[in-house]
């Protein structure tokens, strides 16, 4: 243990083995919430999936003597380097330590590992409170106060070299020279994905919504999270504050997210089949645009064009809840929005949600599934899948195991499967499930770098930006995807949404302001209901909308939890989002577009009219307009905010 590099590898050994240490403890002082519910393999599976968070907490705390280690420094000849880094390595690896304890006597109130809220949590008590608070819970679990001892002592103990019988070396030689750097030239690449969670350009850098993946229940990703994991991915995200704009009973007298269907007609058990495409802009699609860009303007989209037209419903005012990919699953299968940050990044992550896959899978007793082309685990798709009741998830792992197609022959290079070869594997998957199945679909060729299969290069049109002939491509591939679903014995008996994540490289200046930002297709198609059909050009509709259309279109008799409205009701519409550029909601009702910071409105627009959001009508505006519309908003943000820092997001049994 007398090189740096082996030493190095024993110090990170041990401290592994001190996170799997606190995880057993965390499992034993827990056990009555796992009990009957966790088999041997799938705990062992638990244990496993915890060593890939547990990596970058290490590498986190253990940046310094990762570099002390590892740079070529002249000073590792002396003991004196050894000592002070003992020193660091034990204050750092038992504070991270001492967080994973005191975690198995918190967890129980919380059921959910300890985020960087609990600063804000704890802010306004007083230092006498806290060392009376923790005083006494020292006090009650003495027995991990002298564990976290025995743990400390531990890592004085085993860290290599020991100051005390290293023996100095007359001087650093060109082979002590060559081998430090080579394996800091191997290490900063390992360090680099171990803490993103992956080495590709389509993963996302792990966060705690990704525990979701290997658990069966919320309460598990206790087990595979770690506590110092969870505080330094959520040390920059503003957490979930509960405003104060009026009483419970009033607000939920203006706007409730809980839905009790009353109907006393009988559940209709239709497919659905949720398709997600990719940066899917109104900007892009012909139908949408004709009056904005003149009775000649083409589009990118010939076959949804057609669809729309003939077969199909949708909305002249449709919007996005987010501008992000991970912000769009959510809104579109939970009906959950997006409020601040993006619900994939906070802790509320972990909290038990319900959505389509759920309610239709567990109450209904549907297939349910979820397909995305991309890498498994890519973007937290998975995780949030698994989180939301999907029973099943199809990427490009199960692609290419599927011996009736082409494997990494037809993966684009970058991101995913193209298009066209997912959206075949799609539909013939679905044709061997079990009826009635509730399936969606993230589609991914319209992404970066904006490219199409070779053997199509030239044939879709350019456009006036890259991402166009993309959004052609994969208009091709809706086409082609639908004349195979059509042959299928299930297409008679489904009902498709066909909507996108977000918008992208907007053009027209009616597309270029806030609300512009948010204009997203929401189409319902139901090829063995002729009444589906027609354009509505008053309603005001939204991604989060998606979900409550659909389980009323079934006359779903359950109570669940959507902050959306039936667009195919009587129930009037709305949207609201978050405006990341001006730190600020925007609500439209009615004819009125507002701004709301917060704690004012600041602007109101009468956007049917005004639509580019030139003029501010907020003086001009009826009052009583105003008074209802910012009293009906500041209801939706408060329960909202209730139940995502309260987790009250399903309907409890």
């Amino acid at each position: 243990m007398t090189s740096p590099v082996w030493s190095l590898i024993w110090n990170l050994l041990v401290v592994y083995c001190a996170y799997s240490l606190c995880r057993v403890i965390f499992l034993a002082l827990n056990w009555s919430l796992y009990a009957g519910t966790i088999t041997l393999g799938h705990g062992l599976e638990l244990f496993g999936a915890g060593l890939l968070f547990d990596t970058p907490a290490i590498l986190y705390t253990n940046a310094v003597i990762l570099l002390m280690f590892l740079l070529p420094l002249h000073l590792k000849e002396h003991p004196a380097f050894y000592r002070v880094a003992r020193w660091i390595y034990v204050i750092v690896n038992s504070i991270a330590v001492y967080m994973n304890l005191m975690d198995c006597v918190y967890f129980p109130f919380t059921g959910k590992r300890t985020t960087a809220s609990i600063f804000a949590e704890f802010s306004n008590e007083s230092t006498g409170e806290m060392l009376k608070i923790f005083g006494g819970q020292f006090l009650s679990h003495w027995y991990l106060v002298l564990l976290a001892g025995l743990v400390t002592w531990a890592f004085w103990r085993l860290f290599r070299p020991d100051p005390k019988t290293a023996t100095p070396r007359r001087g650093p030689t060109t082979r002590y020279y060559i081998v430090q750097a080579v394996s800091l030239l191997i290490a900063i690449p390992l360090c680099i994905g171990a803490i993103r969670g992956g080495f590709t350009k389509a993963t996302r850098p792990i966060t705690i919504s990704n525990a979701n993946q290997y658990v069966n229940r919320p309460a598990e990703t206790g087990i595979v999270l770690n506590t110092p994991f969870s505080i330094f991915r959520t040390l920059k995200k503003t957490p979930f504050v509960v405003p104060d704009y009026m009483s419970d009973e009033e607000a939920v007298a203006l706007y409730t997210p809980l839905h009790q269907p009353s109907g006393s007609t009988a559940f209709t058990p239709r497919n659905v089949v949720v398709l997600i495409l990719e940066s899917y802009s109104k900007q892009h699609i012909g139908f949408y645009n004709k009056t904005l860009r003149g009775g000649t303007y083409q589009g990118f989209t010939p076959f949804l064009d057609s669809l729309i037209t003939t077969s199909a419903m949708t909305y002249r005012y449709s919007y996005a809840n987010g501008r992000k990919s991970i912000e769009g699953m959510p809104s579109v299968l939970s009906s959950l929005p997006n409020f601040v940050e993006p619900l994939f990044l906070t802790p509320a992550s972990l909290n038990a949600m319900s959505g389509l896959a759920r309610e239709l899978g567990e109450n209904k007793g549907y297939t349910t599934a979820f397909f995305h082309g991309a890498q498994n685990g890519s973007m937290g798709f998975q995780a949030f899948a698994r989180a939301t009741g999907f029973q099943r998830y199809y990427g490009r792992t199960e692609y290419n195991a599927d011996p009736d197609f082409h494997g990494d022959e037809d993966f684009d290079g970058t991101w995913a499967i193209w298009d066209e070869e997912f959206f075949q594997y799609y539909a013939q998957q679905m044709s061997e499930m079990r009826e009635p199945f509730m399936t969606a679909l993230f589609s991914a060729s319209s992404h970066d770098p904006f490219v199409v299969p070779e053997k199509y290069k030239g044939r879709f049109p350019q456009g006036e930006r890259p991402l166009q002939q993309c959004i052609a491509y994969t208009d091709h591939a809706l086409k082609r995807f639908f004349e195979t679903a059509s042959r299928q014995p299930w297409f008679k008996n489904t009902l498709f949404v066909i909507t996108a994540d977000h918008v992208s490289q907007q053009i027209d200046p009616f597309y270029c302001t806030s609300l512009g930002n948010y204009c997203v297709p929401i189409i319902l198609y139901a090829p063995g209901d002729a009444s589906l059909h027609g354009y509505d050009e008053e309603r005001v509709v939204e991604q989060i909308d998606i979900m409550p259309t659909v389980l009323s279109y079934l006359h779903y008799d359950k109570p669940y939890i959507a902050f959306g409205r039936n667009m195919l009701g009587s129930d009037e519409g709305f949207a609201l989002h978050w405006v990341p550029e001006s730190s600020s909601y925007e609500y439209v009702w009615g004819d009125y577009a507002l701004e709301f910071d917060g704690k004012q409105v600041t602007a109101a627009y009468h956007f049917r009219t005004d639509s580019t959001l030139t003029h501010n009508v907020l003086g001009t505006m009826p009052t009583a307009t105003r008074n209802r519309m910012e009293r009906h908003m500041k209801s939706v943000i408060q329960q909202y905010m209730q139940r995502m820092t309260t987790d009250r997001l399903t309907v409890k049994p």
